[in-house]
């Protein structure tokens, strides 16, 4: 035997969805059979024309036919204004007017006070078929809404009860005849019948509603993975292209100083520091790739100890002043001396890419790398005199992928340089912002705060599950 499999839980969301979807159906369903319950109140009146008195017909026509008015009224009215908004305003609204519908089977329920025992048995079996009629009718146009299904058997079962208990017990003592018992009777279970059928199909319509809720939930989940999966494909068909053209120019240029210096042998001295440059551009360029693949995968391995930050802005001294001096710019280094825990190569990765961007952005002035000891630790700051970063690309620039389009010098890079700066001091717990001015100037600024070993690795995990989830 199957074990049972417990069915999902509802959140609020879907509940109010539901129910708002219950009201709707039984409210376009009720719109379609309006016209079929107009149509009962003529032929009950043909039917007992000659049984009842015409004063007794002619209120109870009038109080059946008013309360279909107010029914094709509030049907009207919400399919002009209600039908378009939210399930809270279909909810309240039907709540509101659902009375309307109780009335009625109060009206109907009543309309055995014109024809039990007091016409032809033929046209009391007309009578009770149309009354059976319309309470079968009603599980299918107000099974949507348990509520107001029950409200409205209950309602007409009882007070056609109601009136038929007063006529045997009252009126006659209880010296009618005894099939008056046996209609009795079969009313009772007719009308558990009726309840029952309707709380089935009541469940029916419920669990399809919930079923569409969640088949919606579903397609627009798989919605926004196939979109992120598209999203993904246009970022590394991007890739591709970036990367293919990126390598193409050093590796190209290698080719070119290559063929020359075996054509021309004498030049080596003009020839091999260009192939130097070329190597390191390419070099730079699967720096850049290994970092973001490590970073991607998990891989990066952390070790954090105390960093000596004299030492370390010493040796990036030696790297970058001659790059600084070559583009006649000036390299100043301030030195706060001090040390903080972190991991000692990301530390310099982060600082290096800083300064090297520094150099390379700059054309005239200088660059400064600074340490200074404020209330929140120790910090490290890169400043320039370059182009400036415009606000409306402040936040981009740490994407992958990015390059500010008015930026000469970008041509040459991935745009990988400060998204692996971005993702490796997150990683480490050094916040790093962030202030320009156009043709002034930038300024980063690396908090060091100290690093501890589990956290930061806590960190990287935590990104490269961001990474692979899909939203």
């Amino acid at each position: 035997m199957k074990p049972d499999v417990a069915p999902a839980i509802a959140t609020p969301a879907e509940a109010q969805w539901v129910e708002g979807e219950l009201v709707r159906s039984l409210i376009r369903t009720a719109r379609t059979t309006q016209l079929v319950g107009l149509l009962l109140v003529p032929m009950f009146l043909s039917v007992l024309w000659d049984d009842a008195s015409w004063p007794s017909l002619a209120l109870w026509s009038f109080a059946a036919l008013a309360l279909a008015a107010g029914r094709y009224g509030v049907i009207r009215k919400y399919a002009r204004s209600i039908v378009a908004s939210n399930a809270v305003a279909h909810l309240e609204y039907f709540h509101r007017y659902r009375i309307l519908w109780t009335l009625s089977a109060l009206v109907w329920g009543l309309s055995t006070l014109l024809f039990f025992d007091r016409s032809s048995l033929a046209d009391q079996f007309i009578c009770w078929l149309i009354l059976a009629g319309l309470a079968m009718f009603s599980i299918n146009s107000l099974s949507s809404h348990l509520q107001t299904l029950r409200a409205y058997l209950d309602t007409l079962a009882i007070t056609a009860l109601a009136v038929m208990l007063w006529r045997v017990g009252i009126q006659l003592q209880f010296h009618g005849p005894f099939y008056h018992y046996w209609v009795i009777a079969l009313l009772l279970i007719f009308w558990q019948v009726l309840r029952q059928a309707g709380l089935r199909l009541h469940i029916t319509h419920r669990k399809n509603f919930e079923l569409q809720y969640r088949n919606n939930q579903l397609i627009e989940s798989l919605t926004r993975q196939t979109q992120a999966a598209l999203d993904a494909v246009e970022i590394k068909n991007r890739f591709l292209a970036s990367a293919a053209h990126d390598i193409r120019q050093p590796v190209h240029a290698l080719s070119l100083y290559a063929d020359w210096l075996g054509s021309e042998p004498e030049l080596a001295h003009e020839i091999t520091p260009k192939i130097v440059e070329s190597t390191k551009a390419v070099n730079a360029l699967f720096d850049s790739l290994f970092d973001l693949v490590r970073l991607d995968s998990g891989k990066i391995k952390l070790t954090i100890e105390p960093v000596d930050l004299e030492k370390l802005l010493h040796d990036l001294e030696l790297q970058y002043r001659p790059l600084a001096q070559a583009k006649g710019l000036q390299f100043r280094v301030h030195v706060a001396p001090g040390s903080v825990l972190s991991d000692p190569i990301l530390l310099r990765r982060i600082v290096g890419n800083l300064v090297s961007n520094a150099v390379k952005y700059t054309q005239s002035g200088g660059v400064l790398l600074a340490t200074r000891a404020t209330h929140e630790g120790r910090r490290i700051e890169i400043w320039d005199t370059g182009i400036g970063i415009a606000p409306v690309h402040q936040r981009e620039i740490f994407r992958e992928f990015y390059k500010v389009p008015t930026h000469g010098g970008t041509e040459d890079g991935f745009g990988l340089g400060l998204y692996i700066v971005a993702r490796l001091s997150a990683i480490l717990g050094h916040p790093l912002t962030l202030s320009s001015r156009m043709t002034r100037g930038t300024v980063f600024r690396l908090t060091l705060r100290p690093t501890d070993a589990q956290d930061a690795a806590d960190r990287a995990a935590s990104a490269v599950a961001q990474l692979v989830s899909i939203p």
